[in-house]
């Protein structure tokens, strides 16, 4: 029963942070009462990698 408790705990948390990175940050506003938090995960995105989404023609040019 307790783990359920801690695992259901930790769900609602990690959603909390994504909507409280999409209803912020991700705009490119700072979070209120907490600009280092917004600061941290404009850092954290920039670092990681991004797929382009990028499609090939069959003669090897891009498009889209």
């Amino acid at each position: 029963m307790l783990a359920l408790v801690i695992t259901m705990f930790i769900i609602v948390l990690l959603a909390g942070v994504v909507v409280v990175y999409v209803a912020f940050p991700h705009r490119g506003e700072d979070l209120p009462g907490a600009r280092w938090l917004g600061k941290l995960a404009r850092r954290s995105v920039t670092a990681l990698p991004v797929e382009r989404n990028e499609t090939k023609r069959p003669d090897g040019e891009l498009f889209g």
